[in-house]
């Protein structure tokens, strides 16, 4: 299939699969969320692909849900977040994790909010020393999304997660690794070949086996992601017909601090 806000390139039995919006720093929007589920769902699960490495274009891995861009309206005339999240971006989440097959992750600057989601939804996660990650819903009044409520406290336990979901800071890739949050930290010239090497590494490996540590360890560790991402789209839902989200999205978009009142 041809796509227009991601590249996917196959060599030998390595996908490489490249957010491909740097206008906006690969920002999510339905069209991105669509042509990403299709592409994890149809190339990425080519039989002849072993092993999948996921970056991308520019300066930036992924700066999240583009806000400008906006949602498609329920029949209150609010974001219908359930629909887009359920529909499409859950979906792609999901369709990492069910992936017979490694999944890499070269992160190549920011992943924020349900970008920050992609990349921990990878199973193994290296990171440019430039990069940064963070659960920026916070910032508009939203929760985190994307698997994120299930990935996180996996990665970094209790403390960690409410620290970065309740703040919304960004974590620097020197800290992301000394919290379990990445595997790798690569000098910024050094990180795709680096994670090419390791694909490559893995698509030449007993694919079978790592399916197989992939199947019993989704099972311990998110047995219930099906359950855990309704449960973020419902409630994503919900706060999306706060002020609170309003205020937060016109101060993005505007520039400014935001002045949530709590309701």
């Amino acid at each position: 299939m041809s796509y227009e806000t991601l590249i996917w390139e196959r060599d030998g039995a390595v996908g490489r699969l490249t957010l491909n919006r740097p206008e906006t720093l690969n920002a999510w929007n339905a069209q991105f969320g669509s042509e990403l589920r299709a592409a994890l769902e149809n190339e990425a699960a080519d039989d002849e692909v072993r092993a999948v490495l996921v970056t991308g274009a520019g300066r930036g891995f992924s700066s999240g849900a583009d806000l400008k861009a906006g949602f498609e309206p329920a029949e209150d005339g609010m974001p219908n977040l359930r629909k887009e999240l359920g529909e499409l971006y859950h979906p792609a989440i999901a369709a990492v994790r069910r992936l017979p097959k490694p999944v890499v992750a070269a992160v190549n600057g920011p992943a924020v909010g349900i970008g920050c989601s992609l990349a921990l939804a990878c199973d193994l996660i290296a990171a440019a020393e430039s990069a940064y990650f963070g659960l920026a819903f916070v910032n508009i009044g939203l929760m985190p999304d994307g698997g994120t409520t299930a990935f996180v406290p996996a990665a970094v336990g209790r403390a960690r997660a409410f620290q970065m979901a309740m703040l919304g800071e960004r974590v620097p890739a020197d800290r992301a690794l000394a919290w379990g949050l990445v595997n790798w930290v690569h000098r910024d010239d050094r990180l795709l070949e680096e994670m090419g090497a390791l694909a490559e590494r893995l698509a030449a490996g007993p694919t079978r086996s790592y399916a197989g540590s992939k199947r019993a360890l989704n099972r311990f560790i998110y047995g219930d992601l099906d359950e855990q991402l309704e449960l973020e789209a419902e409630v994503q839902h919900e706060l999306a017909r706060t002020k609170d989200f309003l205020e937060g999205v016109g101060a993005f978009v505007e520039k400014r601090d935001p002045a949530f009142a709590g309701a």
